[in-house]
């Protein structure tokens, strides 16, 4: 039986800057609009720790894939609002091309047979 669990899934070693970077090439937010825009689009598979998601953007912000400003947010608190430099949206598109190549090679592997090996 194929079923979606509704229990988060982890994240593999590496996969939070590629979905960090995916969802501010979505719009600039602050940070816990990125947390949610993240579990939206997985579709409330992946749910990330606040603690995981901070450091991850000022790592960004330091290796010059995002960019940040101070601003307000919707409920009138300060925030900080990241958005995707140039390197930024060259990363997210080598990283995607390197996720679907690992994730195609994984499949390939798992549906192996002992006939073809």
């Amino acid at each position: 039986m194929n079923r979606k669990s509704k229990q988060p899934a982890g994240l593999l070693q590496g996969t939070l800057d590629l979905l960090v970077l995916k969802a501010v090439s979505l719009g600039e937010m602050h940070g816990y609009g990125i947390l949610l825009r993240i579990e939206q689009i997985s579709g409330g598979a992946l749910a990330i720790e606040q603690g995981a998601l901070y450091p991850a953007l000022y790592r960004l912000e330091r290796q010059g894939l995002l960019s940040a400003r101070s601003g307000t947010s919707d409920n009138k608190r300060k925030a900080r609002f990241y958005s995707l430099t140039r390197a930024g949206r060259q990363q997210l598109e080598a990283e995607k091309q390197s996720w679907s190549r690992l994730v195609d090679a994984i499949a390939t592997a798992l549906s192996a047979r002992a006939s073809e090996v």
